[in-house]
């Protein structure tokens, strides 16, 4: 088997014997992010913070023999900014989470929670009843229970139901 190419200009992906090792190289490229030098070069004001852009709320769907239940993670928003439709058979849930106002003189060691707006679709199943939906938000956490029509919910049979009349 033919030896690997070792670069010879860096150190950068070899182990200490000098061999090439494409899990450091690996560990490299996760490293790497591509914005770093995108941010040096544009003014503040131009590039807004991943933060802003990346408040997606997690959901959990579920289904019920008599409804579809929709639960989602929305800590720090207000019933008040959040807005929650159905058009036809499409569930849409959107709100904005609002940036607390942060001082200059403020210096920060992490900042990782995450500001904006966000816009969650779904396509809802045949059976959802739109009049009989329940919503709730309580303690950062959504609680939507949509409720199935009667006609599509499980109907237990008894046996003994199809005899014949008449019998003598």
């Amino acid at each position: 088997m033919a030896d690997l190419p070792v670069r010879r200009e860096s150190s950068r992906g070899l182990t200490t014997g000098g061999q090439w090792d494409p899990f450091e190289r690996m560990r490299e490229l996760l490293r790497f992010d591509p914005l770093t030098e995108l941010r040096t070069l544009m003014p503040r004001a131009l590039m807004p913070r991943v933060s802003e852009l990346a408040f997606i709320p997690d959901f959990e769907v579920k289904e019920t023999k008599d409804a579809f239940i929709f639960k989602a993670d929305l800590p720090g928003i207000r019933e008040e900014d959040l807005d929650i439709s159905i058009t036809g058979d499409r569930l849409t849930v959107s709100g904005t989470r609002e940036e607390e106002k942060r001082e200059d003189t403020d210096r920060y060691y992490a900042y990782e929670r995450c500001y904006g707006s966000f816009n969650r679709s779904f396509t809802l199943p045949e059976g959802v009843n739109p009049d009989d939906v329940r919503a709730e938000l309580k303690n950062g956490v959504l609680n939507l229970v949509l409720g199935k029509k009667p006609e599509v919910q499980p109907r237990r049979i008894a046996l003994g139901a199809g005899e014949a009349k008449g019998k003598a």
